[in-house]
């Protein structure tokens, strides 16, 4: 099968390698659509600490059908179509994953849509979840335009929040405003969106994060789902501190940390957003697996408007 490669963290090459077979709790899937993520960019890095580094193959979120299964799996699963999440290996035409990271994708969807939603959409879900996004809340979204981004404002929006983004440009403004921002913010202008706000949801971090955790109101929620912007040094966490009388809360949130059972709730509750037409994809660009180098640089740039994709075939 054809794989794509980190040979350093300059270049990927798509070599052929062997097909992988399910061990014991995993499936094999064949591979429709590949999500390319932010975490590819610091997998290639060198920087995240769960990549195996050179000569591995990255990607977390797949769409694509279940072939074949390893022991103590229901033989049910093969033949079904789902959202999986390996422990990279994803750039290829054949990964496993374990069972139970493993979901349906909706019936009749198509297969970039479904993994643009993927991933992102259970971090911008369980984020808001964990969050107590309740109705009548502001909620401010920062990197509003990235993959995290756009999910997470129509999710606030979902749960009836009066959500303000953070973006780069008008146009991309109007395109938020579509998803369901009631406000928009140019994040190059130097005065910060006014107002305060009962959540806000970062995928950005780096230096302004104190600037933007002291917009919280008395009791607000900041969620750090992301560190696009580079890790923030010590100062960004002053306003704790110095706004202790308005008991802020600040916490950083992983997938990595949530069990397999939350993850199928949570992917339940997407699927209800989208069968009620209040969530949908949006995909910046398609590419071929050939030319994952070129879609992993798009994202690494923060261009994209939503979620870039890889198709095998």
């Amino acid at each position: 099968m054809k794989a794509v490669v980190v040979r350093s963290s300059e270049e990927l090459a798509v070599v052929d390698a062997p097909e992988p077979a399910p061990g014991s709790g995993h499936v094999l899937v064949e591979v429709d659509a590949i999500g390319v993520g932010y975490v590819d960019v610091m997998a290639r890095r060198g920087e995240y600490p769960y990549f195996p580094g050179a000569g591995s193959v990255p990607g977390l979120e797949v769409v694509g059908c279940v072939t074949a299964v390893g022991p103590d799996v229901p033989e049910g699963l093969v033949g079904q179509r789902v959202l999986a999440l390996p422990a990279f290996g994803g750039y290829a035409e054949k990964v496993v994953a374990e069972a139970d990271r493993v979901f349906p994708a909706p019936p009749g969807t198509d297969a970039g849509d479904v993994v643009a939603v993927g991933v992102n959409a259970m971090v911008a879900e369980l984020a808001l979840h964990r969050a107590r996004v309740a109705s009548g809340e502001r909620v401010l979204v920062r990197g509003a335009s990235g993959g995290i981004g756009v999910l997470a404002t129509q999710i606030a929006h979902a749960r009836g929040a009066e959500v303000i983004v953070i973006t780069s440009s008008a146009a991309r403004g109007e395109r938020l405003r579509a998803l369901g921002a009631a406000q928009v913010a140019d994040r190059t202008d130097s005065a910060l969106p006014g107002g305060a706000y009962d959540v806000v949801v970062d995928t950005v971090a780096g230096p302004d994060l104190g600037r933007h955790l002291e917009l919280l109101r008395p009791n607000g929620r900041y969620v750090l789902c992301g560190a696009a912007g580079g890790v923030p040094g010590p100062e960004s966490f002053e306003p704790l501190l110095r706004d202790f009388h308005r008991s802020p809360t600040l916490f950083a949130f992983s997938l990595n940390s949530v069990a397999p059972g939350d993850l199928r709730r949570s992917w339940t509750r997407i699927g209800t957003l989208l069968e009620e037409g209040r969530l949908s994809a949006v995909v910046d660009q398609r590419f071929p697996l050939a030319e994952a180098d070129t879609a992993l640089r798009r994202v690494e740039s923060g261009k994209p408007f939503g979620k870039v994709v890889l198709f095998p075939r």
